[in-house]
């Protein structure tokens, strides 16, 4: 059965989450900037490690002040397996295999921008402004990152979709825009 987590044991298991499902985040934007089939994306991609790289070091910090280290735990620990065997399966695979690691990395996100959401309402009830506006800042960052693989994902999926196509296919599936 599982244990309760209230009070400051549920803060700290928020942020033991938070801390690992960025490092999957980190780990995953190194290895699919490397080799992303869109070259903007790759790019993109490896602009975000770098803030994410940053945001996990925010995390860190403001979790060791709950005694957060990053431990796992079962979600963190799914995501984390997850993310690595797509990108295992897209490192030298087809383009669609790097399409399904860059949807995982952005599912990852989302999680993140759900967690900030919530630790945003927690330091409101709190009443810690600091934790307030860390968990906004990261919030938006994440929020404005996820869009930004949202739409790079599309991008993908449309060449993908296109590739193999015949001219006159190619126009046709333009022409519905």
């Amino acid at each position: 059965m599982a244990e309760a987590r209230e009070g400051q044991t549920f803060i700290k298991h928020e942020f033991e989450e938070a801390i690992t499902i960025q490092e999957s985040i980190v780990e995953a934007e190194r290895e699919l900037a490397k080799d992303h089939p869109l070259p903007d994306a790759r790019k993109e991609i490896d602009a975000m490690a770098s803030q994410d790289e940053e945001q996990l070091r925010r995390l860190r910090e403001e979790g060791g002040k709950y005694g957060a280290k990053g431990e796992r735990d079962p979600v963190s620990q799914q995501l984390e397996q997850l993310a690595r065997d797509v990108s295992k399966s897209a490192r030298r695979g087809p383009d669609s295999e790097k399409y399904e690691a860059h949807a995982v990395l952005l599912a990852m996100k989302r999680k993140q921008q759900d967690s900030a959401r919530a630790m945003i309402q927690i330091a409101r009830g709190m009443g810690n402004r600091d934790l307030r506006v860390a968990s906004i800042e990261m919030f938006d960052e994440t929020r404005d990152s996820a869009e930004a693989l949202a739409a790079s994902l599309g991008k993908l999926a449309t060449e993908l979709a296109m590739r193999g196509q015949k001219p006159q296919q190619r126009q046709q599936g333009q022409a519905g825009r």
